[in-house]
């Protein structure tokens, strides 16, 4: 059995012509398969399609989160809901090419335990989403954080093993390609272009894939840390050559260069500089002080409301009857 995870956040617009265009497609494979939806708190419609679709379709199950905890932990959720001997993550605005499935699964069946697609190119894509992404996986590849391969998407097959595996994990503040990289297994790549959006608007705004590219870097490296002490000796000794280099063309050459610098002014520029470090490197503790904090709350990662599984499961019991005297 292969699974089909598909988080859902006001995805009204996209449900039912996503699910008949997969549905249509399976049917062409020779494959059980079962399709497990994940809404994560939608504020429109989208739980009401997704009841109607799991009426309609017995391969279909749904759960519904309490409220919006997230892409990451809908993924989450879904990974350890599903039954499938391997699972396919995909989203449901029609990005992700339907037809790559077949090629997934025929890696998977050769050897290979972590499917990944690759985005090569999105069109829609505004300059500041294809830039900031390029920046992330270059970060992330210099502060050591893996190697990640640019591009690399959520949509992915997992083997059964590496589900096991990304199950254990228990990390709150996730990323789930960053963990699932992290666990590492026999990795295959697949290159795709994006498609058109089908309908609605993208849920994931600049805000939200900044906050999400700070806690993947802090999730995935500790070395931001280092760097502020590699920063704060830099500083020291680039502070101390130029005091000590001004100070001498100063008093001991007569200000030869004609700079004119007076020493309040050099004393304000090292201060100003040191307070900027300062608090760089305040807000890079922070962001580790925010995750040990969320880490030790202990909170559930997500809250289900609904459960189309269990519903089934308790129309199935029988019901016990008190015998009359």
């Amino acid at each position: 059995m292969i699974s089909i995870i598909i988080p859902v956040f006001n995805e009204e617009a996209n449900l039912a012509w996503h699910h008949g265009k997969i549905t249509e497609y399976l049917a062409t494979v020779p494959y059980q398969f079962e399709i497990l939806y994940v809404n994560d708190g939608s504020r429109d419609k989208s739980l009401a399609v997704l009841k109607i679709i799991a009426a309609q379709d017995s391969h279909t199950r749904y759960i519904s989160f309490s409220r919006n905890f997230g892409k990451e932990a809908a993924t989450t959720a879904g990974l350890r809901a599903c039954r499938g001997d391997a699972a396919i993550i995909i989203d449901a605005d029609g990005q992700h090419p339907i037809e790559l499935i077949q090629e997934f699964i025929e890696r998977w069946q050769a050897g290979g335990q972590v499917i990944i697609g690759v985005r090569r190119g999105n069109a829609k894509a505004g300059f500041i989403k294809r830039f900031g992404s390029r920046l992330f996986y270059k970060t992330l590849d210099t502060l050591g954080g893996g190697k990640p391969v640019a591009g690399a998407t959520d949509f992915r097959l997992l083997d059964r093993r590496v589900i096991d595996e990304f199950n254990r994990l228990s990390e709150r503040n996730r990323m789930t390609r960053g963990l699932i990289d992290w666990l590492g297994f026999r990795r295959e790549y697949v290159p795709f272009l994006a498609l058109k959006r089908h309908g609605g608007k993208a849920s994931y705004s600049v805000r939200k894939l900044f906050r999400l590219a700070m806690h993947g870097l802090v999730a995935q490296s500790t070395r931001p840390l280092q760097l502020t002490g590699v920063l704060g000796i830099a500083v020291m000794v680039i502070s101390a050559l130029l005091s000590v280099s001004l100070v001498v063309e100063k008093y001991a050459f007569g200000d030869v260069l004609h700079l004119a610098i007076t020493g309040s002014a050099i004393l304000a520029l090292f201060v100003s500089f040191l307070v900027g470090i300062v608090l760089v490197c305040q807000w890079l503790l922070a962001l580790y002080i925010e995750s040990i904090y969320v880490e030790a709350q202990n909170r559930p990662l997500y809250v289900v409301d609904e459960d189309s599984m269990i519903k089934e499961v308790r129309l199935l019991q029988p019901i016990e009857r008190v015998p009359s005297e």
